[in-house]
């Protein structure tokens, strides 16, 4: 790290006038670069002179200087007022990373700091950026037009392609996912601007498309590479593709997943706490077209269930709240057929469970449907199962809630995680560094929430998510997996990303003003709802008194230009398919944008490390949360069934995750679940 000190000579009246400042440069490598030639041509350029060049702008007049700067020594004049800003040029071969610059001694202004930001600046292309003092919240007339300037830089023209060096943020569809010049098997549907599959956008990168399909973006030459291309300042250099096979599988309580106590917790305590419902009619009930799936209501009856009720009818465990589903029905039908094509063979599955008086779930049966073999329109073929914990009939129960947890364990991946607080929140970034500048209060509120979202989400688009990728590897949607989060896209709901109004929707909580939070929870055992509440409370309590300083009546938000111009391209633009829905906020209160803002910090930081951290913990050992499933359940009579009664752990793990998956797998869990060093 280097600390260069700068000073000024000579003001306009003779005297020596004095302006100290402290330059606080970080060399690229320090971050785990290696940039050894860079780092022998800037040698050379220390010789000749050629290093940082910084150049002060003032807060209170004019620029004064037009385009002369001076190479790390600033000339003081006091028709320069408060200084404002500052424009940085890299003329070194490397990267390096501007840490602070900080001023002393500015005449009549005691110390003022400018910058408190870390920023990514490349030799390969002389950077002219704009820095702003993070002490500004109203920008002062001289420097308007700067910040209108670093405004149309960060948008781009939406022209050719993007090299490692660029700040641009700009939109694309999930093009790139497939690669059709290998050949139709590693084809993929284009995700986004059309009505069969929809989806959030991604970050531009501007490569040429494939030779085979024009409408699809070509893909790096090296699989493994992580050069994909995300605006210079979203990138980072911490992760490292090492540590996906750098991590061995701790060992764990081999005997605890096993149990339906463990089974059940982990549905409001496990990494994946968000799907679970309050079941309302009985038996479950299916939202897919007859017309297209027949009929795809649940099977599990009455005679199922009755002996587990602790002496409720089913109508009185309905009335008081006392059942329960776990859903995966709907969501995975309509693509069992495609998936049971190839190696994996799984079921759509529904889970009913019935809160006890102790506050803890019970599982009382779970369906395990297929399509029908003579087709979707004749409806689901399914077969029910209920609780067993000794023999035979113990081991098929076990193979039944593996078949739920694999259920869980892709839906999670694809959507509680990937869809949901991955893609749907990228258009935030992009929509905030485009329209909105950094002196903006809003992006001071949002931006530290969205770190390494986008390096991440480009990353995953390189090596996780793409066709042969290691999700479609491990994860039993195979090829489909992308294609089915786009469907399920179809149902998003900004408003309803809200944790009260999730909570609310999924029947596990309704409205109580005298309940903390306005809520009251129907099963009180749920840590996930319980802890949840209390930040989304916190969350909320900070956006409100933080909009309120800045903005002091509606007015002023329907008055601010770069909050609106945000806000339209976020819905028109970013999640420009959904962009003629009702629902979205219309962005004219202080109460949508406290909503608005409180939603979108929910979702990219406290539900994402829900969903994200706990992964390792639950899902490192495999027979907890298995990804696929190879074969059926064991019918009586044949060779499967024996050996699952003379062995039942082998015949388990013939049906799970294979080997080379699983630790595949688990190293993907471990390098997703771990904190951020930075």
């Amino acid at each position: 790290m280097l600390h260069r000190v700068v000073e000024g000579i000579k003001g306009n009246d003779g005297n020596d006038k004095k302006i100290k400042g402290t330059v606080v440069l970080m060399k690229k490598n320090v971050l785990d670069f290696n940039d050894f030639n860079a780092s022998i041509l800037d040698r050379v350029h220390e010789l000749l002179g050629q290093k940082v060049s910084l150049q002060l702008i003032s807060a209170v007049n004019a620029d004064l200087t037009g385009d002369s700067a001076y190479d790390v020594t600033f000339d003081w004049d006091e028709e320069i007022g408060v200084p404002g800003a500052f424009i940085i040029r890299n003329f070194h071969h490397s990267e390096f990373y501007l840490k602070s610059l900080t001023l002393d001694h500015v005449p009549g202004h005691g110390r003022s700091s400018l910058c408190v930001q870390l920023l990514g600046l490349s030799r390969l292309k002389i950077t002219k950026q704009i820095v702003f003092s993070s002490a500004i919240n109203e920008t002062p007339a001289p420097l308007i037009e700067y910040r209108k300037q670093e405004l149309v830089n960060l948008r781009g023209d939406g022209k050719g392609k993007l090299e490692e060096w660029d700040r641009v943020y700009d939109y694309a569809y999930y093009n790139d996912l497939g690669d059709p010049d290998k050949g139709s098997k590693y084809a993929r549907p284009i995700l986004g601007g059309s009505t069969e599959y929809p989806y959030p956008r991604r970050g531009r990168t501007g490569r040429p498309p494939t030779k085979t399909d024009p409408e699809s973006e070509s893909r790096l030459a090296l699989l493994m590479s992580l050069n994909i291309y995300v605006p210079r300042d979203e990138r980072f250099g911490h992760l490292k593709m090492s540590d996906f096979l750098a991590y061995a599988l701790k060992s764990e309580d081999k005997t605890a997943w096993r149990t339906d106590e463990e089974f059940a917790r982990e549905m409001l305590a496990g990494v994946d706490p968000v799907i679970i419902s309050r079941l309302q009619e009985f038996p479950p009930r299916s939202t897919l077209d007859p017309k297209l799936y027949g009929n795809q209501n649940s099977s599990i009856t009455e005679d199922h269930i009755k002996n587990n009720l602790d002496g409720f009818t089913i109508e009185e465990a309905i009335e008081n709240n006392r059942l329960f589903i776990l859903d995966h029905h709907d969501a995975l039908m309509p693509y069992v057929r495609q998936i049971n094509a190839t190696s994996t063979k799984i079921y759509a599955t529904r889970t009913v469970l019935f809160l006890q008086k102790d506050g803890t779930l019970k599982p009382l049966a779970i369906e395990l449907s297929l399509p029908h073999p003579n087709g979707d329109q004749f409806g689901a073929i399914s077969k029910v199962y209920t609780p067993s914990e000794h023999g035979v009939e113990g081991s098929v129960w076990q193979l039944a809630k593996a078949y739920v947890a694999v259920n869980d364990s892709g839906y999670h991946q694809l959507i509680s995680h990937w869809l949901n607080t991955h893609a749907a929140i990228e258009p935030f970034v992009i929509a905030t560094n485009r329209q909105l500048s950094v002196l903006h209060p809003i992006h001071k509120l949002l931006h530290p929430h969205f770190r390494d979202t986008m390096n991440i989400n480009a990353f995953a688009r390189q090596i996780l998510i793409n066709a042969g990728g290691i999700l479609e590897k491990t994860v039993f949607p195979g090829k489909y997996a992308m294609e089915m989060s786009a469907v399920v896209y179809k149902n998003w709901v900004f408003p309803e990303q809200a944790l009260p109004a999730d909570l609310i929707k999924r029947g596990v909580a309704m409205k109580d003003d005298n309940a903390p939070h306005g809520i009251r929870l129907l099963i009180q055992d749920y840590p996930y709802a319980v802890d949840g509440l209390k930040i989304w409370s916190a969350i909320e309590t900070w956006v409100q008194d933080y909009c309120n300083f800045y903005y002091k009546n509606d007015e002023m938000v329907k008055e601010d230009l770069e909050l609106q111009s945000w806000w339209k391209e976020l819905r028109e633009e970013g999640h420009g398919d959904k962009k003629h829905e009702p629902w979205w906020p219309k962005m004219q209160t202080r109460r949508e944008l406290i909503d608005s803002c409180t939603i979108v910090i929910w979702v990219a930081s406290a539900l994402h490390a829900a969903v994200n951290f706990g992964q390792y913990p639950y899902a490192g050992y495999l027979p907890n949360r298995p990804t696929l499933s190879r074969r059926f359940m064991p019918e009586p009579g044949t060779p499967e069934y024996e050996e699952l009664e003379s062995s039942p752990d082998k015949a388990f793990l013939k049906t799970i995750t294979a080997q080379l998956q699983t630790l595949l797998g688990v190293s993907l869990i471990e390098i997703l679940s771990r904190h951020s060093v930075r």
